[in-house]
């Protein structure tokens, strides 16, 4: 069941990817909507516990670092999506297993079988082949730095969502303090950015009083456009922000069930599948080229998803 539960989790993640690059091209506040994101998930979370009940035992703080890394990883990556290609920023986001492999075994002593270890080592191969096209041969790595830090950031909250599981905590707790702690940091950084901003506009309005003075009017061509920005109001990017978060919520739930009797390397590796979802996105929705190459990585992750699937 463990299996299912990863590979729903993957596509829950997969979407959030796609909506994360849906928006970053759009003029919303990004710390905004990451507040909508986490918001959504303490409303869920707390719902979810009001029928299930679930105690509020030793073991949720956990929950706190999860959010902190959360924090940081969903800012690196929809940056990543900013200033990147979709699917460069995916693909190195997407390495996460191999660093949650290697410290669930220098930590806990876990390692994958003998078949295990083979479906996971044919879905790493993939992650690889999948992106190692013309964008990573030419050098067209936009966007990589932010996707490296998503992979490590991502990896630390899997494995503190596995810790958390390993010492007993209830898991809709540990959720709720996750997404208290995302809430909290992506609203700091939204007041802080809404303070430096009227700052900003402060100088301009003296710079323009200065120019008045001096007869000379302000270049019209530095004149910001608010036309589009404006669409994106406070009210609709809280929103927007709640309607991804959904995709996030469930992602994480169904991946500490997974957890829970997973192997954390092989949930890792299966949950990072989401890059397929995103790259299918890029190619026939962005219209971004797929070479051979990466079809093949596409055609052996599924065959690496059939392995692991046999294995467990």
């Amino acid at each position: 069941m463990w299996f299912m539960f990863a590979i729903a989790a993957s596509a829950c993640f997969g979407i959030r990817g796609i909506l994360y690059q849906w928006t970053s091209q759009r003029p919303a506040d990004r710390n905004l909507l990451f507040v909508g994101v986490y918001l959504s998930g303490i409303i869920v979370s707390l719902l979810l516990n009001w029928q299930a009940k679930q105690p509020w035992n030793d073991g949720i703080e956990l929950g706190i670092l999860m959010g902190m890394f959360s924090f940081a990883a969903n800012a690196s990556l929809y940056r990543g999506y900013e200033v990147g290609r979709a699917s460069v920023v995916a693909f190195f986001s997407a390495l996460s297993p191999l660093v949650v492999v290697l410290a669930a075994y220098l930590l806990w002593s876990e390692a994958p079988g003998v078949l295990q270890g083979v479906g996971f080592a044919i879905v790493v191969l993939a992650l690889v082949i999948v992106r190692y096209g013309q964008d990573l041969r030419s050098g067209q790595l936009r966007g990589w730095s932010w996707g490296t830090l998503a992979m490590l950031l991502y990896s630390f909250t899997d494995l503190s969502s596995k810790q958390s599981v390993l010492v007993g905590a209830s898991m809709l707790p540990v959720l709720t303090m996750m997404f208290v702690t995302g809430t909290v940091l992506f609203l700091g950084m939204y007041v802080a950015d809404q303070v430096r901003k009227s700052r900003g506009k402060k100088e301009a309005v003296n710079d323009t009083a200065s120019n008045l003075e001096n007869q000379q009017p302000a270049s019209a061509a530095t004149a910001p456009d608010l036309t589009a920005s404006a669409a994106w109001t406070m009210r609709r990017t809280l929103l927007w922000g709640m309607t991804v978060g959904l995709t996030n919520i469930a992602g994480m739930v169904l991946m500490l069930n997974a957890l829970q009797e997973g192997v954390t390397g092989i949930v890792s590796a299966i949950t990072a599948m989401s890059v397929i979802v995103v790259i299918l996105y890029a190619r026939f929705y962005l219209k971004e080229t797929m070479s051979r190459r990466e079809a093949l990585g596409i055609l052996l992750a599924f065959a690496g998803i059939v392995v692991l699937r046999l294995a467990s």
